[in-house]
């Protein structure tokens, strides 16, 4: 039985990539030291797998910003505004189209499938495609001669590539498949004359909704790649969910083909039982869970193998995770803090090639050869249920208790508009900003100190406070409508909440990629969630002390709590979910009575946790919309509940937005603005909402007459009582001057907006 890696996390135990991203782009360590630093930590992460005794190690998915962009530079598909014009792409050119640059807007960014990762959408323009650089050989080669690996080079595969491209329609699809295939071809011919026993061709688009025109297509490009690369042995690997066209796609003219048994590991089993599997074909099971971080009880691991071997020979099944281990931290030997039973509970990256290791070890050398550690995962998982923070029967029966009038407002959208209206008397197109101001080094500086004892609570509160004065004074100064504290006091918008209510723990190292060099540090949900104290009083009463303009409080939403942490796998994700809502409902309240009468709640991982599959989209999305609505209804109307979503396509669950039943919801939308407006053509929304006017992901200021037309291009479909003005998301990563150099502009736009509308009135 042989053991592989679908993935690796490139990040780093100390996040030595991002540093090294981050110092190549301040211009503090040149390209050949650059480059030098980055394969060393690829061959690190090789040796590391290696090591852990995996027999077929995943190569070819580091990265230096994102896969799909990976895959889009080799094709050549480069937007022409980046002026590229053949030949190799250099960094430079490889990192605008990720980041922008003073002449060009990046590419737009959006959620990978239901993951708390993004990747750059690329962009096909109906040039031809051409082959820049066969990466995957590149990575196979590297490690086959530095570190004597023969690992099984890995890249996205064509129809997952085509689905998640932009700039075609549905008669270009052909033409795309037809650009596609041969270079796919070339790859994979390239890399089997270079020995390559394997080779993984990502597909998780196949754990979609796919029609069956979607499946013929995909018949026909692997029949033609088949045909083309008769000496590759591809391994056709899904994850994230089961597949829905089982027969179809294990039909498919592929060597293997890898499902995932934690995610989608009852309906892959039926559709095994049910239909069996090809006699000329591996297996490759995803047994152990790529997404989330708690130890694997192996004995349920070992029955399902066992069940797996009876229906497909020993000698072609793979074990291995379910999905890229990307989606983990590295390794749980870094948390020297956590609580001995927690720590015990957990499984990271490193962790998990143990696993995978083991399961195979169980079958080479007979159970009794890994009873010791299937013992252990069994103790350590009764041990956290255990725990007193797990068993809270009032909690409990507060959740099954919760009724509709729970998640209702006093009054209608329309009351509360007028009510609202009279009490904010805020111009025509009012301004804001999403939450957070830059979080500049002298912040952080100031929190690490803090948290390391090296300064008391009170000079740690003062420095917090002066920030706010500093940003109050320059929100009044710009001329913004709507004020926000800064939320200088938070290393994330999730961890923050986290580390005040019940039921959470924190990591030191548990680093993940959210998208770029940005890196998130999930909390963890061990046990029940529960309200402590008050979490954004003070630094928003102090603001609004400061201002004579209203200021928003700022809370972050208990879906996007749930799904960007790491949550306990014991009960229902809703009713964790609901968990989070009732304690995020007191804090409102505590806001509210506080004086604080703009709540902004944000929910910017909504669509996030939408199901691959959209039959089952209605009911996350009936008790996601409920969670929101329990945390914000019990206000009174003449309070005004805010929200903000981001990364994500709207289009086809804006009514669900509307639901929300928010009085004001701004969009992120700037790399994607005609898209997200175009759905307001087919759907009449009546509430508050801001398009974000300018992309804060980039360090580029744009100009006035660029957000002009942004806002124009909104109003177009929306009336402009309801019409909002703010950036893209929240402004924590950019930097002092080119922040307010941003907002001055959007409040220029505006002002110029504002004066068309007064002439027209006139």
């Amino acid at each position: 039985m042989v053991s592989s890696t679908v993935g690796y996390p490139y990040i780093g135990g100390n996040r030595e990539w991002k540093k090294a991203l981050e110092a190549f782009w301040a211009g503090k360590l040149e390209e050949g030291l650059f480059l030098e630093e980055i394969e060393k930590l690829r061959l690190e992460r090789l040796q590391k797998q290696k090591d852990a005794g995996i027999d077929l190690i995943a190569v070819g998915d580091f990265t230096l910003y994102d896969r799909m962009l990976d895959t889009a530079v080799m094709f050549g598909m480069i937007p022409e505004r980046f002026n590229w014009s053949g030949g190799d792409v250099s960094l430079a050119t490889y990192f605008s189209i990720a980041r922008g640059n003073d002449g060009a807007v990046a590419s737009e960014m959006t959620k990978w499938f239901n993951a708390n990762y993004h990747y750059i959408v690329p962009e096909y323009s109906k040039k031809k495609l051409v082959l820049t650089e066969n990466k995957p050989l590149t990575a196979y080669l590297e490690a086959k001669e530095k570190l004597d690996i023969d690992g099984k080079p890995v890249l996205i595969g064509p129809y997952t590539f085509l689905k998640l491209s932009k700039g075609y329609a549905k008669k270009d699809i052909p033409a795309f498949i037809l650009q596609l295939v041969p270079l796919y071809s070339r790859i994979l011919n390239e890399l089997a004359e270079a020995g390559a026993q394997w080779i993984q061709l990502e597909e998780p688009i196949l754990s979609t909704s796919l029609t069956k025109e979607d499946i013929q297509t995909v018949t026909e490009i692997y029949k033609q790649l088949s045909v083309e690369a008769p000496n590759a042995n591809i391994l056709l690997q899904t994850y994230f969910e089961a597949i829905e066209h089982y027969e179809e796609v294990v039909a498919l003219p592929v060597a293997g083909i890898g499902l995932d048994f934690a995610q989608g590991a009852e309906k892959n089993l039926e559709h095994l039982q049910a239909h069996g599997f090809p006699a000329d074909k591996v297996l490759a099971a995803g047994l152990i869970d790529g997404r989330n971080i708690w130890r694997a009880d192996l004995r349920e691991k070992v029955a399902l193998l066992d069940t797996l071997t009876q229906l497909v020979p020993v000698d072609r099944i793979w074990v291995q995770s379910s999905s890229s281990l990307l989606h983990v931290p590295v390794t749980v030997q870094s948390e020297v803090k956590l609580d001995a039973t927690i720590k015990a509970a957990l499984a990271f990256a490193d962790e998990k090639l143990v696993e995978v290791t083991t399961l195979a070890k169980g079958v080479r050398e007979g159970k009794q050869a890994i009873t010791d550690a299937v013992v252990e995962s069994i103790t350590a998982r009764q041990n956290l249920a255990d725990l007193p923070a797990r068993n809270h029967p009032d909690l409990l029966a507060s959740v099954q208790n919760i009724g509709e009038q729970d998640s209702k407002r006093n009054s209608p959208f329309k009351e509360r508009r007028d009510k609202q209206r009279e009490t904010f008397n805020l111009p025509l197109l009012p301004t804001t900003t999403i939450g957070s101001f830059p979080q500049t080094p002298e912040v952080r500086r100031a929190r690490t100190k803090w948290r390391k004892g090296e300064s008391t609570d009170a000079q740690y509160r003062d420095f917090v406070r002066d920030e706010i004065k500093q940003w109050i004074d320059i929100q009044e100064d710009i001329g913004l409508d709507v004020f926000v504290h800064g939320e200088f006091e938070r290393t994330d918008m999730v961890e923050y909440f986290g580390e005040k209510l019940g039921g959470f723990v924190f990591t030191e190292k548990a680093w993940v990629v959210s998208y770029g060099s940005r890196c998130v540090k999930p909390p963890v949900i061990y046990g029940d969630v529960t309200f402590i104290d008050p979490m954004t009083v003070e630094e928003s009463v102090y603001a609004q002390s400061l201002t004579d303009k209203p200021m928003k409080g700022m809370l972050t939403g208990p879906v996007t709590i749930l799904n960007w942490s790491f949550v306990r796998d014991d009960i229902s994700r809703k009713d964790v979910t609901y968990q989070i809502a009732l304690a995020l409902r007191k804090e409102v309240e505590a806001l509210e009575a506080a004086g604080i009468h703009i709540i902004q709640v944000d929910e910017p991982a909504l669509r996030e946790g939408l199901p691959l599959k959209k039959s089952e989209w209605s009911d996350y999305l009936e008790w996601a919309i409920n969670a929101f609505r329990l945390a914000t209804a019990s206000v009174q109307d003449t309070t005004q509940i805010h929200t903000h979503m981001c990364y994500c396509e709207f289009n086809d669950f804006i009514d669900s937005i509307s639901g929300l039943d928010a009085d004001v919801i701004s969009i992120e939308t700037s790399r994607s603005h005609g898209d997200l407006v175009s759905a307001f053509n087919d759907f009449s929304y009546d509430k508050g909402i801001g398009l974000g006017v300018y992309d804060i992901h980039s360090p580029r200021v744009p100009e006035v007459q660029e957000m002009v037309d942004v806002i124009e291009q909104g109003l177009g479909v929306l009336e402009p009582s309801q019409f909002w003005i703010n950036p893209d998301c929240g402004l924590k990563t950019r930097k002092y001057e080119e922040t307010i150099a941003a907002l001055k502009n959007m409040v220029l736009a505006t002002n110029k907006m504002r004066e068309r509308y007064a002439v027209l009135q006139k």
